[in-house]
């Protein structure tokens, strides 16, 4: 148990300057001089690990991409002054009357976002527009019958001035598949033929699993890869080159030698099959470990792989030692987020994806930022500056 853990039950570490190594793999797989830029996406308080902690991991990247306007603000506040994309565009018509950001990015899904823009008052700083292609993931966005009529209503809006440029968006539905973008991009291509503007396309596992692809857009969009964890099935991101950002750790709180046939947890949900050594894990569902995961899920105790036994409670979880080399009252306990415990590895023990688990952790549980003296990635680059949207680069 490290010092800064001391007298904590359980705790997450989280390191920026992971954060930091995994944007350079990122950068590095658009080529040795890539023209594509970068959009850092921080949804979810940036993937659960907090966006104030891992800021200064994210200096090198172009710009920040958020869920909704109150994120953008509060990354003004976090110290962020690039370019920020809100990917979530305006909830209503308050939020349209209130932009007063600079270099502001929205993604518009819908006409009524459009019928906000065009009732604001011209001037001040605009937001520039990225429209967003319902593609094949079919979420939101303009279908091929509406997308030209929108370009059509932005290009109005920006000659009265209250929009800056105009870009195009899209959002692959099966990127980690190897032939999951051909025939998508194709038809986005298509459709943008001929319209001015910049092109926003693909997530971590476009650009993981279809690099040439990625390389031909203006901006691209990685998220969970940046925090460390692979996109793509049966995929961990060690094997890719990325670094675990976050991790969760424990300590063994009880232990005891349990006789074949005895019956533990609520309902005696657990029954030995033979004799068998178990300790308790002080984690649980009210820290965010799911409920529902099984027995076998595996964590590391005192360094050494075990497996958990179910009945996950909301303050313990219990272990399987039998085997194990002793295990004193207090050994550590990672949970997940190691290069010898990824956390989707974990993740698919559950039945789940890691950003489940990442985002899931609730407040009870502190976090401990990893100090620079205690990592071996390099440290954040310094930052770029990127203007509004303009002529896509050929």
């Amino acid at each position: 148990m490290d010092g800064d853990a001391i007298g904590l039950r359980v705790h997450a570490r989280v390191n920026p300057a992971a954060v930091a190594h995994n944007l350079g793999v990122l950068r590095a797989r658009l080529g040795p001089a890539p023209t594509a830029r970068i959009w850092a996406t921080v949804k979810a308080d940036a993937y659960g690990h907090g966006l104030h902690r891992v800021l200064p991991g994210l200096a090198g990247a172009d710009g920040l991409a958020v869920s909704q306007l109150a994120d953008a603000y509060a990354s003004r506040a976090a110290g962020w002054n690039g370019p920020i994309l809100v990917l979530g565009g305006l909830l209503d018509a308050v939020e349209a009357q209130g932009l007063a950001l600079p270099d502001l990015h929205l993604t518009v899904a819908h006409p009524a976002q459009l019928d906000w823009l065009r009732d604001t008052p011209a001037g001040g700083a605009p937001p520039s527009i990225w429209l967003r292609y319902m593609g094949d993931i079919g979420y939101t966005g303009f279908d091929d019958a509406c997308y030209r009529d929108a370009y059509e209503r932005c290009s109005m809006l920006a000659r009265q001035g209250r929009i800056a440029g105009i870009g195009h968006l899209n959002h692959y539905g099966r990127a980690e598949q190897p032939d999951g973008i051909a025939q998508a991009d194709a038809r986005f291509q298509a459709l943008i033929r001929g319209l001015p503007g910049p092109r926003s396309c693909g997530n971590s596992a476009a650009l993981l699993r279809h690099p040439d692809a990625a390389r031909t857009a203006d901006w691209v969009r990685p998220g969970i890869a940046l925090y460390g964890v692979s996109p793509l099935p049966a995929v961990d991101g060690p094997d890719l080159g990325l670094r675990p950002a976050m991790s969760l750790h424990s300590r063994i709180v009880a232990i005891r030698d349990v006789a074949a046939g005895e019956r533990l947890g609520y309902n005696g949900t657990i029954v030995a099959a033979a004799p068998m050594r178990v300790g308790m894990v002080a984690c649980g569902y009210g820290d965010g470990y799911l409920r529902h995961a099984p027995a076998g899920t595996p964590m590391l105790v005192n360094g050494h792989a075990a497996a958990t036994l179910g009945a996950v409670t909301m303050d313990l979880i219990p272990v399987d030692l039998t085997g194990l080399p002793p295990v004193p009252i207090g050994a550590p306990v990672v949970l997940w987020g190691t290069p010898g415990l990824p956390v989707e590895q974990v993740a698919r023990h559950m039945g789940t994806i890691a950003a489940e688990l990442l985002t899931s952790l609730t407040p009870r549980v502190p976090v401990i930022p990893v100090p620079a003296a205690e990592t071996d990635g390099p440290g954040p680059r310094p930052g770029r500056s990127a203007s509004p949207p303009g002529t896509p680069r050929r």
